[in-house]
């Protein structure tokens, strides 16, 4: 029960829309005459700015235009509209300019004005990983029917050939029999690759990343023990989490080999260059959820780069660049990542091609 003459407080309106602080999308609310009442952590963040230093300031300033957002708050003013959107472009200090796409409209009790921006490059990546996630589900799909629909009738093509064999009395005939047991058990082994990442069991425990790369490194070393160099550049901060060390072995391996094969030419010139790199990625979004952390796996080679023609494609499966590649590394280690709530991007060009893995963290 109050006292008589208790004062009560007006919430401020860094209580009103503190929660929005969860939110991933850059958000200002501002006064109707444009000056900032609330600025979000992730428009904090995006600035390089604190929510005392926005807070009062005339928001418009902050674009390279300040008329675009001027004249949307004089419409708001005027009620010409429930939501505007347009395009515009943030001044950021010493950081480069941001290009957004924003959305301005009325809190309709308060009069308030609320913009959210959705920076133009993480909405294009957002866009790419909803298109990934939908590929690796569909080849999934693909991947299990198709394996299911050769896998069936190559036993009993293998083995009429081999009946066959046992009745040709023509030693020379037996070569066209051994050649289709030969092709048959080359494409059960490759059914076999396609259908493995579903067969396995999740297990999960507490990973060391470190430890990870550590396997991946003496095993591709083992296999090029001259003229490729693998380097390590670890963040050993980085804390355990849980997954399934196997699995993301198996990954990163698919990875590093793939590489190391990109390298052929350097490593017989002796200067193939291979780089394992780790860091912790603070408040990012990706999959289209916002994480505290996240861990970043960079696999870096100096290598001729991903080749112009499927680079869209790379992780699609039986997509490869090379000669007798059979196109399943990347689509198996792609699987093997969004198992653990994580994507693998790639950036490449002459030189240096860079493949991140990006995983939650506690």
């Amino acid at each position: 029960m109050r006292h008589k003459g208790a004062i009560i407080q007006e919430p401020t309106p860094t209580d009103r829309y503190q929660a929005l602080d969860l939110v991933s999308t850059l958000i200002a609310v501002l006064h109707p005459g444009g000056a900032a009442l609330f600025v979000n952590a992730a428009l904090e963040n995006a600035l390089g700015l604190s929510r005392r230093t926005l807070e009062g300031v005339d928001f418009a300033g902050l674009f390279t235009d300040p008329t675009i957002l001027q004249t949307a708050l004089a419409g708001a003013r005027g009620r010409d509209f429930a939501a505007l959107r347009f395009e515009a472009v943030l001044r950021r200090s010493p950081q480069e300019p941001l290009p957004v796409h924003a959305s301005v409209a009325v809190v309709e009790h308060s009069g308030d004005v609320i913009v959210e921006l959705w920076p133009l490059e993480a909405q294009a990546r957002q866009d790419r990983e909803e298109r990934l996630r939908e590929q690796a589900q569909a080849n999934k799909e693909l991947i299990r029917n198709l394996a299911h629909e050769i896998k069936n009738p190559l036993g009993g093509i293998r083995g009429a050939a081999q009946l066959l064999e046992m009745e040709l009395e023509s030693r020379d005939l037996t070569e066209y029999t051994q050649v289709i047991i030969h092709e048959a058990d080359r494409l059960q082994s490759l059914v076999d690759r396609l259908l493995a990442p579903h067969r396995h069991p999740h297990l999960v425990g507490d990973v060391n990343i470190h430890e990870v790369c550590e396997r991946v490194r003496s095993l591709v070393l083992v296999e090029h023990p001259q003229g490729l160099a693998v380097l390590r550049d670890y963040d050993t901060s980085i804390p355990e989490f849980r997954g399934d060390r196997a699995q993301l072995i198996q990954a990163v391996l698919n990875i590093v080999q793939n590489a190391a094969q990109a390298l052929h030419e350097r490593i017989a010139a002796g200067d193939a260059v291979i780089t394992l790199r780790t860091r912790v990625a603070r408040q990012v979004t990706f999959g289209r959820q916002r994480y505290r952390l996240a861990l970043e796996l960079h696999v870096i080679d100096n290598g001729p780069g991903v080749p112009e023609a499927i680079k869209e494609r790379i992780f699609y499966p039986l997509v490869t660049g090379r000669d007798g590649g059979s196109g399943l590394g990347l689509t198996l280690a792609q699987t093997f990542v969004q198992r653990h709530h994580g994507l693998i991007e790639c950036e490449s060009q002459p030189g240096r091609t860079d493949f991140r893995i990006l995983i939650p963290l506690p």
